[in-house]
Parts: C-alpha cells; structure tokens; sequence
C-alpha cells in the first residue's frame, strides 16, 4: 500500500484558469442553491420582500452557501470541480475533514469582503450610485493572492495547507483505486 500523501504531492494543482472556469460554473449552481434556500427563508418567515428581515436572510443565505461548499468539500468536489477534473485535497493529501472545510469557507471570504468593502468606499469617495455595481467583481478578489503565491494558491489554501489538484482518472485519487 502506498503512501497517500506521497502520492498526491505528484499531483498537478489545478490552474488559475481551471479554477476560474470552476467559479463561473460554482456561480451558476449557486443561483438554485440561494433561490431554493431564499425561497424556504421566504416561506418560514412570511417576508414579503427581499429587504424583510435583511440580516437574518445574510446570515441564512451565509450557512446555505456554507453547507453546500463545506458538505461537497468534505467529500473532495462539488459538481464544477467533479466537471473541471479537481478535487480538494488537505496537507495529509486525504478529503479534508469537516472542521478544516468549515475554516476554508469562512477564510474564504476574507477577501471577497475586503474587496466588497472597497466598492463601498469608492462608491462614498465619488458620490456616484453605478460604483456600487462593481461589488459583483468582489468574488473574484479570491485571485489576487494566488498571483503572489509561490505556488499560485488562494489565500485560504496557503493558510490551511489544503490544495486544488487535476485529477484526470479515477485511479489518481488519494484513498481510491
């Protein structure tokens, strides 16, 4: 039997490219997942408009997001990394365990929050309302990090030791085949 954390050191990570393109699919599968879990905050709540309760749906929106990311993590992919060939690995080179997903989604946000909270003093700073769109870029301030990494890895990956590798056949995955 082989080492499992030898063996998925020789593993290629995945490209800021292949990670970007896993985003944008991330984004589309999270639309149903905010819509379905807005819809079951709606029907609980009795709200009858989106700013109804505002905080409480942040933070019930937070922890759907937070489950879907932390559950498929837990497993090694979600249905974009299962399609883009990537699979999450921790340090041992084994699924990372349940607290560790936990720390990478909540350290994951780090950035996209600074970079929200720079929208929003551009949007003070020039007075103009249109700045305040450039919040939707804030997910992407997840890259500016990997560009200074020796490695290319996300903020939250170099912090917790957890890397995005390539995987290509079944028989490549840590504890499998």
């Amino acid at each position: 039997m082989h080492n499992t954390a030898n063996h998925s050191a020789f593993l290629p990570l995945a490209s800021r490219w292949r990670r970007f393109a896993c985003m944008l699919y991330e984004a589309v599968l999270l639309f149903g997942v905010v819509f379905i879990a807005d819809y079951l905050f709606d029907t609980l709540t009795q709200s009858r408009h989106a700013l109804m309760f505002r905080h409480a749906r942040q933070a019930w929106l937070f922890l759907a997001i937070g489950i879907y990311f932390i559950w498929s993590w837990r497993h090694g992919q979600t249905l974009p990394m299962k399609t883009w060939h990537m699979r999450l690995l921790a340090a041992d080179g084994r699924p990372p365990r349940l607290l560790l997903c936990v720390a990478r989604y909540v350290l994951a946000w780090i950035p996209v929050l600074i970079a929200a909270g720079l929208v929003f003093v551009l949007q003070r700073v020039t007075q103009l309302p249109a700045t305040s769109l450039f919040v939707i870029f804030a997910p992407m301030a997840v890259f500016v990090w990997s560009w200074f990494d020796r490695d290319g890895l996300f903020f939250h990956d170099r912090i917790l030791g957890t890397r995005l590798i390539v995987v290509t056949r079944p028989e490549e995955i840590p504890g499998r085949g």
